[in-house]
């Protein structure tokens, strides 16, 4: 059975008239166990591969052979469905019109799907509204899979009137997850990450066909790890208090805020989807009353709910104080937390005047980023903003913008940017 524990990490102090309180509260899960196997209800898998007219050759080759690797990832007794999605979706695999749109894998059922794999074909367009609604659709003809996830590849951009893909995106939200990747380059980073941060997925980059097997073989292998379904961030604040902020931080941002479904008048909760073993960090900031110097209050209540059942909580608390020393201190994971926060806002609103043509504008937000990632430790984005600028100083976050930069680069910077580092620990 799944066991969670939760710390908190905050400077509980504040000055006099401070309202404001900020704390990092770390969930971890031991022993969660196998997806569909060791929770209530069933898991189910959807694998979407864009079968559209612009997969050259080999781009299709490599998502077949991709798509059979993730299969063969899926454990037996998983309801599976295969979705080729170009102008319109279309079920691949099972073969049915009507009742239930997903089978339970087993060898039959997986060399079923593996021939209908074998069997895409290129053609038509891309409109991945329909991809996200059969999908849905497929799930819901289900009702035991209480687990759902989706796979999707895109090598293209969506090709729909305005509006149509958002619109198929709130249907799904909500409803199952998504991890996304688009291979190549002529797919939009900021339309792909729109479906995988509503849907708790992730958004990567695939530069060249050969590198899709192992993608798709790490996603298919860490949803099967998912035992624990689906869990709530639970939250209580006191009476009057105002929550500014729900941010997941690590290991990747996604702000929670405007996710909150409010369980009574002091309590909201916030959704997380399914959990492997694992760790995640959450920033949550409280607004309260001002209270006297020495007194202290609760401002929040951070759990972890399993249906009805809190499995975990950690408590944010206020104290205030005429201690200039103990309430100028920032803690260290919220100050750490904020500048991933803020790096990432840099790396994406940079990248998008660098695009419009703005290269003041981008050269100072990249340089911004340049500095954060320094000072947070974030290696990984550092080495990928070096491929777009030209680094003189990064304490100072002094910059060039290079004049040749291949689109594989600065794409795969955009999907890295909400990837977080957590804190370095001290030698």
């Amino acid at each position: 059975m799944a066991q969670f524990t939760a710390a908190v990490y905050q400077n509980e102090f504040l000055p006099d008239g401070g309202t404001d309180v900020n704390a990092i509260v770390t969930i971890s899960c031991e022993g969660a166990g196998t997806a569909g196997q060791s929770g209530s209800g069933n898991a189910g898998e959807i694998i979407i591969v864009d079968t559209s007219g612009s997969m050259g050759p080999a781009t299709m080759a490599a998502a077949k052979d991709a798509a059979q690797a993730a299969l063969a990832e899926i454990v037996d007794g998983t309801y599976v469905a295969v979705i080729a999605g170009a102008d319109r979706a279309m079920l691949a695999f099972p073969t049915v019109s009507s009742g239930p749109g997903m089978v339970r894998l087993d060898a039959g059922t997986r060399a079923q799907a593996q021939a209908a794999i074998d069997r895409f074909v290129g053609s038509g367009g891309t409109a991945i509204s329909t991809w996200l609604d059969l999908a849905g659709q497929l799930f819901a003809s289900v009702p035991e899979v209480t687990q759902r996830h989706a796979l999707l590849l895109t090598d293209g951009e969506n090709r729909e009137r305005p509006g149509r893909l958002d619109e198929a995106i709130n249907r799904a939200t909500g409803y199952f997850q998504c991890d996304c990747r688009g291979v190549g380059t002529d797919w939009q980073v900021a339309e792909i990450r729109r479906i995988s941060q509503a849907l708790l997925g992730t958004v990567d980059i695939i530069p060249g066909p050969e590198q899709m097997r192992a993608q798709f073989q790490e996603i298919m292998r860490k949803s099967m790890a998912r035992g624990v379904a689906d869990a709530k961030l639970r939250l209580w604040t006191p009476q009057g208090a105002q929550v500014l902020f729900v941010r997941q931080v690590s290991p990747t941002l996604e702000d929670l805020t405007d996710r909150r479904v409010q369980v009574n008048p002091l309590t909201s909760d916030y959704p997380t989807g399914a959990w492997s073993d694992e760790s995640r960090d959450y920033h949550v900031a409280i607004r309260v009353a001002a209270k006297a110097i020495g007194q202290e209050q609760l401002a929040a209540r951070v759990q972890l709910a399993l249906g009805d059942d809190v499995v975990t909580q950690g408590l944010v608390k206020a104290v205030w104080s005429n201690n200039s020393e103990l309430t100028a201190k920032i803690d260290k994971q919220v100050a750490h937390y904020t500048g991933q926060a803020e790096l990432a806002a840099m790396i994406q609103e940079g990248l998008a005047a660098k695009a419009a043509g703005d290269e003041a504008t981008a050269t100072t937000k990249l340089g911004r980023a340049v500095q954060l990632a320094a000072e947070t430790g974030n290696d990984e984005a550092t080495a990928k903003l070096k491929k777009v600028v030209d680094v003189e100083s990064e304490t100072d976050g002094t910059v060039r913008l290079k004049r040749t930069v291949e689109k594989a680069d600065e794409m795969a910077l955009d999907t890295a940017s909400t990837k977080t580092t957590r804190v370095r620990k001290e030698a």
